[in-house]
């Protein structure tokens, strides 16, 4: 499978993550927020440069969800590739993306309660991610079967 496909495959995974994450946010205090881990980890990173972005809404639209596309298509993209275990490879991958997501903020010096603040929102950020490695693989499957 070619590189283009494979990215476009990850992107298809990587919009269902978002628009899963962003359809279920609100709907109540328990679910996970990884927009406002994305949003910390951009606000530190350019803290280092001693800049910022103002406004909440610049800061998520305009930056951390093209960020969060951009970076979950090509994390997705290996899913991909020459040998014939790409469901493996989505499950495998999409569980270290969730798993990642939840365990990584705190020694990254990040608040985790976005994504970790009970069992209810952790389980949901390893499932949402899982959910767009598997759309990911089944891009690929189709791309597979119709070419």
């Amino acid at each position: 499978m070619g590189k283009i496909k494979n990215l476009i495959a990850g992107l298809g995974g990587a919009v269902v993550l978002n628009i899963l994450h962003e359809s279920l946010k609100n709907k109540g205090n328990d679910m996970p927020h990884i927009d406002r881990l994305g949003e910390q980890a951009l606000q530190k990173s350019l803290g280092y440069l001693n800049t910022g972005i103002e406004g909440e809404d610049n800061l998520y639209l305009a930056i951390t969800l093209a960020g969060d596309v951009a970076g979950n298509a090509v994390y997705y993209s290996l899913i991909g590739g020459k040998n014939s275990l790409i469901w493996l490879k989505a499950i495998v991958l999409g569980l270290a993306a969730g798993i990642g997501a939840v365990t990584l903020p705190k020694p990254m010096g990040l608040d985790d309660a976005p994504v970790a603040r009970n069992a209810k929102a952790a389980t949901l950020t390893i499932a949402y991610y899982l959910t767009g490695a598997l759309a990911t693989a089944m891009i690929l499957k189709l791309f597979k079967d119709r070419l």
